[in-house]
Formats: structure tokens, C-alpha cells, sequence
């Protein structure tokens, strides 16, 4: 999740939310890895239940009721230059249990471009604040994306 993320950060993890709350778009997110559940990954929580993802001439769109013809990801938090190259410009549908995830180290992360979505029973949490190193000690929200 570099360039936000980085080794041997401490982080709380918010393990009761998504118990009560759905999660929501842009949530920075622990989940188990769904092809060896014994590793913990984080990613940031980009397509919902029942949506589509297309990744397609650098950037991400999500299909969903609102947007049936699709909307192209506002990614700010990327910084400026970034881009998301997938690996084919398919659309991934999402089931009802599905979310997709991508690091923000877009690079150079293994996420939903290359193992698929994430079904839900993985989450694990989403990322409330980084306590160490020090320096970088602060709370964590979803951000507000314009549609």
C-alpha cells in the first residue's frame, strides 16, 4: 500500500464496523488472502456488492445502478501521474458477497486485478489509525468521491 503504508507499521484495526455497517468505498481494509487465508493483506476497498470494475486506460469505473453507463474513480489519494493498468479491460462483476480491493502502490500490488474479488467472509477490519512510526501517527476515513 505504499506510497500511505508502509512495513512494520502499527495499526488499530476497526474489527466490529462491518459487523453492524457495510463496508463503503475507499475503506482502507485487512482482509485474509482468499488463496492462503493464513496471510493478511491490506488493500483499499474499491468496488461493492453488485457492482462492476473495469480498469481501463489507467484508470478504474464502477458500474452500478446509479451509473449504468459507468463512472471513472476520482483517485486523488494516488497522487499525481498514478495510473491502474490491468491486465485485460474485462468488466468484473461483483456477487452480493463480493468486493474488490486494489493496493495504492498500483505498480506494484497484488490485489483483485490479479487474484479476483474478495469475498466478504475474508474481511477482517478496516484501518482506524497508524500509531507508529511516530511521525506518521494519525486516524484514517474513506474519502469523499464526486460522481
Amino acid at each position: 500500500m505504499e506510497p500511505n503504508f508502509h512495513d512494520k507499521e502499527y495499526l488499530i484495526v476497526d474489527e466490529i464496523s462491518y459487523r453492524l455497517n457495510s463496508p463503503r468505498r475507499g475503506d482502507i481494509i485487512v482482509f485474509r488472502y482468499p488463496r492462503n487465508p493464513q496471510e493478511y493483506f491490506i488493500k483499499r476497498l474499491i468496488g461493492l456488492p453488485g457492482e462492476k470494475v473495469q480498469v481501463k486506460d489507467g484508470a478504474v469505473y464502477i458500474f452500478n445502478q446509479e451509473h449504468p453507463d459507468g463512472y471513472r474513480l476520482d483517485e486523488a489519494y494516488l497522487g499525481d501521474g498514478i495510473k491502474t493498468y490491468g491486465f485485460s479491460e474485462d468488466i468484473t462483476t461483483l456477487g452480493d458477497d463480493e468486493i474488490y480491493v486494489l493496493g495504492d502502490n498500483r505498480n506494484a500490488s497484488k490485489d483483485s486485478r490479479t487474484f479476483g474479488p474478495v469475498n466478504k467472509s475474508f474481511l477482517i477490519g478496516r484501518v482506524l489509525f497508524r500509531g507508529y512510526p511516530f511521525d506518521k501517527i494519525g486516524t484514517f476515513t474513506a474519502p469523499q468521491y464526486s460522481f
